[in-house]
């Protein structure tokens, strides 16, 4: 994140339109890594057209620029998030919006969280997805700590397991906590294998995270591990207490930029699943 990414939830706080992978088979949820527990899962099976699991998932709405200028306003319609094809599709819409709080912005998108229905500490986090692209278009997968209402960011700590912000062949991978947050923050820019695109099929992106050790994953290959040795001298390592989950697609704002006469609109990010495993 840079540091026009200041607390992303502050204000509280590409595919193709054809969806050529969408339906090819789906593995099903199991312990596929040595040594962890499936704990946690949502496999999007739902009927086509239905929303996001309630009893696993909330929203955030509204468009109020999300301390990153962002242009979208955040919605729960059907139009923007739902399960189709074994994935849960978020969809970013060029389109005059007018949300319940009262702001009208020329985009809207989909932001759903577990903050209230799920958190864990330490454990394998991950999701098998493909992204949108497009200049201005920014998927993230990631986390914050559950004390976020009361510690606020960044002392309730961040860990983005994946944000793009429109290369094809480009992940980032990032740390926040209080001392190294917005352009301090601990950042792994990482390229993709030759031939592999974030937008032409899906990828596992995960971390697993342990008392004093968080390793990122990009289908399984190791993207970078980072440890309290990482951090500026004088900051704190903060991953040691719950975080919830966090998927959506930003449009706009001051690290990516804004979308121009090159995006097309629509824009949807699948995911195949999301799960969580523990020890």
């Amino acid at each position: 994140m840079k540091v026009q990414r200041l607390a992303r939830w502050i204000g509280f706080a590409v595919l193709p339109s054809v969806l050529c992978v969408a339906m090819e088979a789906k593995a099903p949820a199991k312990n596929a890594h040595t040594g962890w527990k499936l704990v946690w899962n949502d496999e999007f099976n739902g009927p086509d057209g239905s929303p996001p699991d309630l009893a696993k998932w909330t929203y955030d709405t509204g468009g109020r620029g999300w301390g990153n200028k962002e242009l979208e306003s955040y919605t729960s319609r059907l139009e923007n998030v739902q399960q189709r094809g074994g994935n849960l599709i978020i969809t970013a819409r060029k389109e005059s919006y007018t949300g319940l709080d009262g702001i009208e912005r020329p985009y809207t998108s989909a932001r759903i969280k577990t903050q209230g229905v799920f958190a864990q500490t330490y454990g394998r986090f991950e999701a098998r997805m493909q992204l949108p692209l497009g200049k201005g278009i920014w998927p993230a997968f990631w986390m914050l700590g559950e004390d976020v209402k009361t510690a606020s960011w960044p002392a309730c700590g961040e860990i983005d397991m994946m944000e793009n912000i429109g290369e094809p062949d480009v992940i980032y991978s990032t740390l926040h906590g209080p001392g190294y947050s917005g352009a301090k923050g601990i950042s792994q820019r990482f390229l993709l294998p030759a031939g592999e695109a974030v937008n032409t099929g899906f990828h596992v992106y995960a971390v697993e995270w342990t008392p004093n050790d968080i390793k990122f994953f990009f289908d399984d290959k190791l993207v970078v591990e980072r440890t309290p040795k990482d951090l500026p001298a004088g900051t704190k390592w903060v991953y040691d207490h719950p975080f919830f989950l966090i998927l959506n697609v930003a449009v706009g704002g001051a690290w990516p930029g804004n979308p121009d006469e090159t995006t097309t609109f629509p824009q949807k990010m699948l995911v195949d699943y999301v799960r969580v495993y523990s020890r």
